[in-house]
């Protein structure tokens, strides 16, 4: 790992740098905004569910996504990973450290946008203490599926912003609410499924239960990054032809 750690400075320079980071900052604010505004003026906005409805189900994925395609889909898309495949490196260590930025990135902005809306959110309801921690904790597993699916979607199309966004809004928005069997392919579900099991929440019917979601996660990140490795390996291929 430390042959990649050039790679991972370069990734996060690169993520960082860029006005997309700081309008990822703002969307993840959100959530932290509207718990402020609404203790500020005395509302009963929030219970358990925000964290599904707001942070979930919309801040989590978006950032993922921006984070997730750009970390490998820009090089890819203007040539430049071509400078980095002929170093003696393993494709594996590349997609890793760049699966690493991805997903810290989407940590890092994603856990502390989800502590502190549950610590205003407190003031007001103090059962919220267990959710905080439970979906923090969940979100930061989530994110890292969500952002290395992406970077993998992204070693295969330039298209993956796009794609990605479809994924979101119509396979996890309308048909896994709609389809109770196509759940279990639903990364939003297995993150809530898994917050549910840390929390042991008495709604757990909502989702597709704690141990289905850890598999679903696991299988996510580990199939992402074989996935994204062998695709590497074959744009080596065709650029050698």
């Amino acid at each position: 790992m430390i042959r990649a750690m050039p790679i991972v400075a370069l990734t996060l320079r690169s993520l960082v740098d860029r006005r997309r980071f700081w309008l990822m900052v703002l969307l993840a604010a959100v959530p932290v905004l509207m718990a402020i505004v609404s203790s500020a003026f005395g509302g009963d906005l929030f219970s358990r569910r925000i964290f599904d409805q707001l942070i979930v189900r919309t801040v989590l994925p978006l950032i993922a996504l921006v984070f997730g395609t750009a970390a490998l889909g820009t090089e890819l898309e203007d040539g430049t990973i071509v400078f980095l495949l002929t170093k003696p490196i393993r494709r594996f260590r590349i997609v890793l450290a760049k699966g690493v930025v991805a997903a810290g990135l989407t940590a890092a902005l994603i856990v502390p946008a989800t502590v502190l809306t549950g610590l205003v959110a407190t003031s007001q309801h103090a059962s919220l203490v267990s959710s905080t921690v439970a979906y923090a904790m969940a979100a930061a597993v989530g994110g890292t599926a969500y952002a290395l699916g992406f970077l993998a979607l992204s070693s295969f199309t330039s298209r993956a912003l796009a794609i990605g966004l479809g994924y979101v809004l119509l396979w996890e928005g309308v048909l896994s609410g709609l389809f109770e069997g196509t759940r279990v392919f639903s990364v939003r579900q297995a993150t809530l499924g898994l917050a549910e099991m840390l929390q042991r929440g008495d709604d757990a019917d909502r989702t597709i239960g704690g141990l289905t979601s850890v598999v679903v996660l696991g299988v996510v990140i580990v199939g992402s990054l074989a996935l994204a490795t062998w695709r590497l390996s074959r744009y080596q291929l065709r650029g050698g032809d």
